[in-house]
């Protein structure tokens, strides 16, 4: 009967279909680790370039190539550019997109809706917090073992310093627009791990906020910390640094230029801001 003849392949299908769902169940497929890895933070693009194997990571954001911005812009310049942008971005064909929590979120929303995997990470604001980031790039690219050696590098780093006699001696940060930064944000973690007593703390500041140059001048710090950007033209944001109030602070020897690219992003080598301001307070050299 011609009805015979289509029971008999329909009822092998669907006995195929059974023993693939059975095996699945029984088996769960492992997850490969992700060979074509893009990413679209500068944050994240350090982290990926500290954690990756060779190979597995194929673009990053434009400004890991600015070295104002990011400590490993020599390694960027070795990989593929991108600019954030979603078509871009799905082109490239990856398996993993890394993001920041604050990345446009339209272009993670589009990669998601296309089928692409996105991880966030969120900035960070302690050196927990740093380690935590740390451990999740291992586990999202599947590199626990150089994860885990860059926390000990991290651990080492701040037992290091913490095993440094405090100087009790204040420390303004400074940066451009007068801003400054309290507690709760990742430099107010680095000035505490430096020895220093932050004044932003003293003056009831937290977070970022802005720190007056009258209340600078009148907290009178032993040292003011950051200033270390440099632009290529005149620029409104640091017209602060060349105020004569900011130079006669300037002029006694008072401040030490702690790199911005140290602070935006963490990982082992933001413990290097700490350690300027440590050495600086010792009187080992950095201060201006």
């Amino acid at each position: 009967m011609p009805t015979d003849r289509f029971r008999i392949p329909r009822r092998r299908a669907w006995l195929l279909v059974l023993a693939g769902a059975i095996s699945s169940t029984a088996a769960p497929a492992i997850a490969a680790p992700p060979k074509r890895v893009v990413s679209m933070n500068v944050c994240t693009d350090q982290l990926a370039m500290l954690v990756a194997a060779e190979g597995q990571l194929h673009s990053v954001s434009y400004l890991a190539r600015d070295p104002e911005t990011s400590v490993l812009a020599g390694r960027a310049k070795g990989l593929v550019v991108n600019h954030g942008l979603a078509e871009e971005v799905f082109l490239m064909q990856p398996d993993l997109v890394l993001a920041g929590a604050y990345t446009t979120r339209s272009t993670v929303a589009l990669l998601r809706r296309l089928g692409t995997r996105v991880e966030e990470f969120a900035p960070d604001n302690s050196i927990a917090e740093i380690r935590a980031n740390i451990v999740r790039m291992g586990e999202v690219l599947e590199r626990r073992e150089r994860a885990a050696d860059l926390v000990a590098e991290l651990d080492n780093g701040v037992a290091e310093l913490a095993a440094r006699p405090a100087s009790g001696k204040t420390v303004a940060t400074y940066y451009a627009n007068s801003y400054t930064s309290g507690a709760g944000t990742l430099v107010g973690d680095i000035v505490r791990l430096s020895g220093l007593v932050n004044v932003a703390d003293e003056l009831g500041l937290s977070g970022t906020a802005r720190l007056p140059l009258e209340m600078l001048v009148l907290a009178q710090p032993d040292l003011v910390a950051g200033g270390g950007e440099s632009y290529d033209a005149p620029a409104l944001a640091q017209e602060n640094f060349v105020h004569p109030a900011y130079r006669a602070i300037a002029a006694q020897g008072s401040t030490v230029p702690v790199p911005a690219r140290y602070t935006i992003c963490g990982a082992p080598f933001t413990l290097e801001a700490a350690r300027l301001m440590r050495d600086a307070a010792d009187g080992k050299g950095g201060v201006q």
